[in-house]
């Protein structure tokens, strides 16, 4: 039976991974409340459709930093993809690159980030830091991705510490032990451990220490685990270029705002200074046209990223980046939108229940 749509692979990924590798994918923080919600709350938007115009030709591309990418449907950032397939972030790489979408690298990538560049050396990449505690190490991973090619900086800001994963915890995963981080593996001066335990996330990070990052690079910088307009307002007073509102795909603080709840606030406390994307619970090409509605320049998936990897490698998350992209594209030309530019929020209307 063919997959057609995103939770047809959720469904065939379950199937091929084994317990403790679908759990650490799928699994959310505390009850779960927040990583059911992301989807939930996107079925609580209803679309206002305007007809009779010629929805012909129908035109995704759009710009994100500066960039084209051919539909704003990028991929977050997300670790260990060699749990899902063997050739890992290589085969998401690829992918990305013949989509023509922006790949987002995690820090803890279980392919080095020069593996990563040789498979895809035409693809539009940023890169995820965790703020590590060892500052030299931080500058290190800034200095090699921009030497790479790196197009952008995706500082994760709501992991001061690990959320309350309770599936990894019953399954005693131990990812640290178990997976070697090539791009934290020892650099010159510094001792050759795997560096979650020799290094880890740094809870003194803060909004003063910003300055230090935009000191030691020119790559723009986006905020990844915005929440609030407070936290919006502190972004742009800070000069970043960019927010990703999210909550860690309901990861870390259990029962926090889906995502697509909180994107209105933020959208509104920036003003059109920054751009502001948004991830969590995004499985349709209807919740594209949603978040984009809601002001979100590009939405970036995680987990259907993976279920596409753990079935078929580099071909199963080019069919999910494809399904997804001609969803949003009947999407638009069933509420009478020809491109990206004429999504407004005039498409939408909340539920009343």
């Amino acid at each position: 039976m063919p997959l057609v749509c995103l939770t047809d692979f959720q469904a065939s990924a379950q199937e091929r991974l084994s317990k403790s590798s679908w759990d650490f994918i799928e699994g959310g923080a505390g009850d779960g409340t927040t990583k059911d919600n992301n989807v939930a709350a996107f079925k609580k938007i209803h679309l206002r459709p305007r007809y009779l115009k010629d929805v012909s030709e129908v035109d995704t591309k759009t710009m994100i930093q500066g960039a084209e990418v051919s539909a704003p449907i990028c991929i977050a950032p997300t670790g260990f993809h060699c749990l899902a397939w063997p050739d890992g972030e290589l085969s998401t790489a690829r992918a990305a690159q013949a989509a023509n979408i922006c790949y987002i690298t995690s820090t803890y990538s279980t392919c080095s980030l020069e593996d990563i560049v040789t498979a895809a050396p035409k693809g539009l990449r940023w890169f995820q830091l965790y703020m590590q505690t060892n500052r030299q190490l931080n500058q290190l991973l800034v200095q090699r991705v921009e030497a790479l090619g790196f197009q952008a900086l995706v500082i994760t800001v709501d992991v001061p510490m690990l959320g309350n994963r309770r599936h990894d915890l019953r399954n005693q995963l131990d990812l640290k032990s178990n997976l070697l981080l090539k791009d934290l593996r020892s650099h010159k001066g510094i001792n050759p451990m795997p560096v979650l335990q020799m290094s880890p996330i740094d809870s003194s990070f803060s909004w003063s220490d910003l300055s230090w990052v935009q000191s030691i690079t020119q790559l723009p910088i986006i905020l990844k685990g915005i929440l609030t307009k407070e936290d919006a307002e502190l972004a742009v007073k800070h000069n970043v270029q960019g927010i990703i509102v999210s909550n860690h795909g309901g990861r870390q603080l259990d029962e926090v705002l889906p995502s697509i709840d909180a994107l209105t606030e933020v959208v509104a406390a920036v003003k059109g200074k920054i751009e502001v994307y948004v991830d969590g619970g995004i499985r349709t090409g209807n919740d594209v046209l949603k978040a984009l509605a809601l002001g979100a320049k590009c939405v970036f998936l995680g987990r259907p990223i993976l279920w596409g990897l753990a079935c078929k490698g580099e071909h199963g998350v080019e069919e999910v980046l494809n399904i997804i992209k001609n969803e949003f594209r009947t999407s638009m030309a069933l509420t009478g939108c020809r491109s990206v530019t004429e999504i407004s929020q005039d498409l939408i209307q909340f539920s009343r229940l």
